[in-house]
């Protein structure tokens, strides 16, 4: 059996059908913010802790973004920064709770050169762009990124320097730009 080629990205949407998306975005869609910087391997324990999964509210479950690795994290996340990581970014179990904890904080985007699948599906679900980079690790923390979903290019303004990502597909970014999936698909209902 041959290996499964490219990113995980790139294996789930390349064979997407195009979506007519009423009102699609003619805007580029631009994301700003500064960066908060993780390592290899970030799961969902760590993203957002079990006892605290009695509340489906993001903005309470934000308030405890990354306690278990980072205790100050979510006193330095400022509304639109961006988290960048390693490998395997939210891997573990299951939960809708990890990016909803982290949309919850007030980051807008997560970078990382690879997520867990569960989580990558998760995030649609909840409207967190993701991007896969395998330029990740030339992101510092504190830099400041400009990320272009449209053109799939992230600008990292600190270092004068450009990444290439994924473009993210019209239909994601208006999903992103809604909300989520359930109001995406309530708004095509409509």
């Amino acid at each position: 059996m041959s290996p499964l080629k490219g990113t995980l990205f790139e294996r789930c949407f390349r064979t997407v059908p195009k979506i007519r998306v009423e009102n699609r975005p003619q805007d580029i869609m631009i994301i700003k913010g500064k960066v908060h910087k993780l390592g290899d391997d970030i799961n969902t324990d760590n993203i957002i802790s079990a006892k605290y999964l009695v509340s489906g509210d993001a903005a309470e479950l934000g308030k405890h973004c990354l306690e278990a690795i980072r205790p100050d994290f979510v006193s330095k996340v400022k509304e639109g920064d961006i988290i960048v990581a390693g490998k395997n970014f939210g891997c573990g179990s299951s939960r809708e709770h990890a990016p909803l904890a982290i949309k919850g904080c007030g980051i807008q985007a997560v970078i990382a050169r690879s997520f867990a699948a569960i989580f990558f599906r998760n995030a649609i679900n909840i409207g967190l762009p993701f991007l896969e980079s395998e330029e990740a690790d030339r992101i510092d923390d504190g830099d400041l990124l400009e990320i272009d979903l449209s053109g799939g290019i992230i600008n990292n303004l600190s270092r004068k320097q450009s990444y290439k990502t994924q473009v993210f597909p019209a239909f994601l970014q208006e999903i992103v730009k809604v909300g989520g999936l359930l109001n995406y698909v309530k708004k095509r209902k409509r």
